[in-house]
């Protein structure tokens, strides 16, 4: 059993257990939605068309995650006057995943269970980071690092914290000292 509903100002085909990707919906993850909103419903050769819309039919579901979306750039431009601008915009979006489909006296139920894992969580894992998308917690001994301000540094201790505490690769080493450029000048005129 399948419906057509609309949201956001369009319209879906939906069905039991799909992933439907709308416009954004208030709620948190996991919350219920339902779209009253169904324009049709169908079952193989079986059409119900509504006048607007069929009585009685609801199309229920599970809020996922709300998300931004693709990015989609702005470029305006104005030939031969130097004018450029480039502007970009994410749109936010909701994901929720369609449970069951009910109406005309006919009932379709998805018997799935729902995973609100987020997609950039998902992605991460596709890309083999596993939940690298979890926000990042640093170790106590880098936390505790004083950092040098200028009210700091006339403080010699906290100078000296600092650099115990620095990273040894990140040190450059040190450079060769150029000749002095009066040297070099007497050479030359010395060989002219």
């Amino acid at each position: 059993m399948y419906a057509v509903i609309k949201t956001g100002g369009k319209q879906y085909r939906v069905q039991a257990g799909d992933l439907l990707v709308v416009e954004k919906l208030e709620g948190e993850p996991g919350a219920a939605v339902a779209f009253n909103e169904v324009l049709m419903l169908g079952e193989g050769e079986a059409v119900t068309v509504g006048a607007p819309l069929v009585d009685g039919a609801v199309v229920t579901g599970a809020l996922i995650e709300t998300r931004k979306g693709e990015k989609v750039k702005i470029f305006k431009k104005i030939r031969r006057q130097g004018y450029r601008r480039t502007r970009g915009h994410r749109q936010f979006e909701s994901v929720v995943r369609v449970t069951s489909v009910a109406g005309a006296g006919q009932e379709a139920k998805w018997e799935g269970s729902i995973d609100l894992t987020p997609k950039v969580i998902l992605d991460a894992r596709a890309r083999g980071l596993g939940d690298a998308a979890v926000p990042f917690t640093a170790p106590a001994a880098i936390e505790a690092t004083p950092v040098a301000t200028k009210a700091s540094k006339a403080s010699p201790k906290v100078e000296a914290a600092v650099v115990e505490h620095a990273d040894p690769v990140a040190e450059a080493a040190p450079k060769k000292k150029a000749a002095p450029k009066k040297a070099a000048a007497k050479t030359e005129e010395g060989e002219a």
